[in-house]
């Protein structure tokens, strides 16, 4: 039998090392690199349970195939108990064994590569990917290094582009939930109709279209992490409900009666003063208070300047790597950019890097090629703009006026607009209007 299964799965392409005895094969296993170990329950010594057991002692995910002639209920529990693959009772044709070979494998791989994910994503959002050597952000390193440890409420609180949805990535994938999902929502993205449905999901029927039940993403984030993006752009409609989940972690889908449990950490990012929409009654007080568990405030660059050197060399490293080049910006191009008020923060500055890093004709980043709002930065006066740069400086004129009016109520101002919120958000973000 052992001959004629090692032929069959040569034949399939496989290398295979055959024993006769459990102990060689441990000891080879010890010494060696298999993928999956395939053992009779019956050897001359030890039975196939305790080559079993010591192989995942030698390996806690070692893929292991049991066989036997004698297949009882209490083997079959036992060899799972211990982490087999699978039971395959004698007789049996090669062709099934080929198939539960082939599906061992496949699992592996897939279980290897998930491996390797977690591991690529917790070293993207560690500390290292976070650049800064300034006070400030050795104080942001601290509070984040303390918050990952616990399953507190997270509030992170800065403006637009200053690393909120790195920070929460970095909380995430160094907490005890790093191997659960991170779900991720940009509350002012999501239509107001829809935000119900997206939170908490639906049954059945529950609208038009709704032809099966599809899970929210608090259910999705179970065990795991949700990120609230935007958080100060909820509908007061959507803090109601969204204060009862932070409270016990229920809710009910849309259109259904059954309450759904989660267990959920919650890290929410604004760059909104919370502070003044709840005085101003823009935002629920007692919902604010669930959130603002630990406030991890973030600085603007302009408040950590000398950091701006060391992200402009990381970003430089991240494009070149990328395009393959080996481009680095003259004196006087790095003079400019530190003459630049960056009010993008950390987000504007990465755009610019890749885009005189993709547009580089040569190795040396002159001044000259930087972009044109740089070049022509004088204090914020206006000089040498296109009709096309004139009607986007009056929209944004505009759009900051009608929030003004609202204030910063986003629902209304894009309602007086004429435009949709998600409309509304894509514009702010394209003229970097922060209402913090």
């Amino acid at each position: 039998m052992r001959v004629t299964i090692e032929d069959s799965l040569k034949a399939d392409g496989y290398k295979v090392s055959a024993f006769e005895r459990g102990e060689d094969g441990i000891k080879a296993y010890r010494d060696g690199t298999f993928h999956l170990v395939l053992t009779d329950v019956r050897l001359p010594s030890m039975n196939g349970l305790e080559v079993l057991r010591r192989i995942r002692e030698i390996d806690a995910t070692a893929q292991v195939i049991l066989m036997t002639a004698f297949g009882t209920i209490k083997d079959a529990v036992d060899a799972m108990k211990l982490g087999a693959f699978d039971y395959i009772t004698k007789p049996f044709s090669l062709e099934e064994l080929g198939l539960i070979v082939s599906r061992a494998l496949e699992v592996k791989e897939m279980r290897d590569e998930n491996i390797m994910l977690r591991k690529n994503l917790s070293e993207l959002y560690c500390f290292q990917n976070i650049v800064g050597e300034s006070d400030a952000m050795r104080r942001v390193f601290d509070l984040i290094g303390r918050v990952s440890r616990t399953d507190s409420t997270v509030l992170i609180l800065g403006e637009s582009g200053t690393g909120k949805e790195l920070v929460a990535s970095a909380i995430h994938y160094q907490s005890r939930r790093q191997e659960r999902p991170l779900i991720k929502v940009n509350c002012a993205a999501l239509p107001e109709n829809l935000i119900e449905s997206e939170f908490f999901g639906y049954e059945k029927g529950a609208f038009t279209g709704a032809t099966k039940r599809k899970p929210g993403r608090f259910e999705l984030a179970d065990r795991g992490t949700i990120f609230l993006d935007e958080i100060g752009d909820l509908p007061p409609s959507t803090q109601v409900k969204l204060l009862r989940v932070l409270q016990d972690g229920t809710f009910e889908r849309l259109g259904g009666t059954e309450t759904v449990s989660v267990d959920v950490r919650v890290i929410a990012a604004t760059n909104h003063n919370l502070e003044n929409d709840v005085r101003d009654g823009r935002f629920r007080e007692d919902l604010f208070y669930r959130l603002n568990v630990i406030p991890l405030p973030l600085p603007p660059l302009r408040d950590r300047a000398e950091d701006i050197p060391l992200l402009i060399e990381h970003f430089l490293q991240m494009c070149n790597s990328r395009f393959g080049k080996q481009a680095r910006f003259s004196p006087d191009a790095i003079k400019r950019l530190l003459s630049y008020d960056l009010p993008g923060n950390v987000r504007e500055l990465g755009n610019i890097v890749e885009r005189c890093v993709t547009l580089a004709e040569r190795d040396v980043i002159r001044e000259d090629e930087l972009p044109p709002h740089i070049i022509n930065d004088t204090g914020g006066e206006p000089h040498n703009l296109s009709l096309n740069e004139i009607a986007a400086e009056a929209e944004k004129g505009h759009i900051l006026k009608v929030l003004k009016s609202t204030k910063g109520n986003r629902t209304r101002a894009a309602g007086i607009l004429g435009i949709s919120r998600k409309t509304l958000w894509e514009k702010m973000n394209l003229y970097k209007i922060n209402l913090y």
